[in-house]
């Protein structure tokens, strides 16, 4: 067996710093790949033109598609425009959403998470509530900006596995608790997408692409923030590092 790591992709947020434009990546998504996924991180720059994918998906074992700040356009899934003010990251959206179908029809290992997660919605053709908050019985998903980052992103509320899932072997027979830090979430779900766990109020927290040949899945809660002392959150993470070098030993 290789003990070469598995090089696992991560697209960028593309963001202005003054008058710049910087290609971003949150540290804890890396980490949490190094730490848990014992993976080797490649940051994939978001241009325009995109890069050539199918180039890039021959260097990959994996992909992972992060939380943002920014919004999925809502033209991408036939939604009403954005509030004013909403952050988008079009350079995103145009690599992100081709990169999706084609990673898993090469059998490439994907997890999206929360603007990840609505990513491979879109991607597969579903499509987003753009504020969950507003929705009537409907839990405010929202984290509270103003208290520290331990506060914001502690556990929220239960996670309501479907049986026999992936996630509810990760879990080990518990129900976990996952924190909450998002307005959008999944509305209607994508082709070929199966539910793997809802939160109390019904909204889609985690699905996986059902035909998929390796590890496919989403969630919309933050599994790599202090990763490595949530057990689920590991176990997570482990899978998908053991799809990703899977792939590699394949590749090599």
């Amino acid at each position: 067996m290789s003990s070469q790591r598995p090089v696992i992709g991560i697209p960028a947020d593309r963001r202005m710093i003054g008058p710049h434009p910087f290609q971003a990546v949150g540290e804890k998504y890396i980490e949490a790949l190094v730490k848990a996924s014992g993976a080797l991180p490649l940051l994939i720059p978001v241009l325009e033109p995109a890069l050539d994918l199918e180039e890039l998906l021959r260097h990959v074992d994996g992909l992972l598609f992060t939380g943002s700040p920014s919004n999925v356009e809502p033209y991408r899934y036939a939604g009403p425009p954005s509030d004013a003010g909403t952050w988008h990251d079009p350079h995103r959206d145009e690599t992100s959403l081709q990169l999706i179908p084609r990673a898993v029809e090469r059998a490439i290992p994907v997890l999206g998470i929360c603007r990840g997660c609505q990513e491979m919605n879109v991607a597969f053709g579903g499509t987003l509530y753009q504020k969950i908050q507003e929705l009537p019985g409907h839990l405010d998903h929202r984290e509270d900006k103003e208290q520290p980052l331990a506060v914001q992103y502690a556990a929220a509320h239960d996670l309501l596995l479907e049986p026999a899932s992936a996630l509810q072997a990760m879990a080990a027979g518990g129900r976990p608790r996952v924190n909450s830090l998002h307005s959008q979430g999944v509305d209607r779900l994508g082709r070929g997408l199966v539910v793997d766990a809802r939160a109390p109020d019904g909204i889609i927290e985690a699905f996986h692409v059902g035909d998929a040949p390796r590890f496919a899945m989403a969630v919309q809660w933050h599994p790599e923030w202090q990763v490595m002392s949530n057990p689920f959150s590991r176990a997570l993470f482990a899978a998908f590092g053991a799809a990703a070098r899977e792939h590699s030993q394949e590749r090599h």
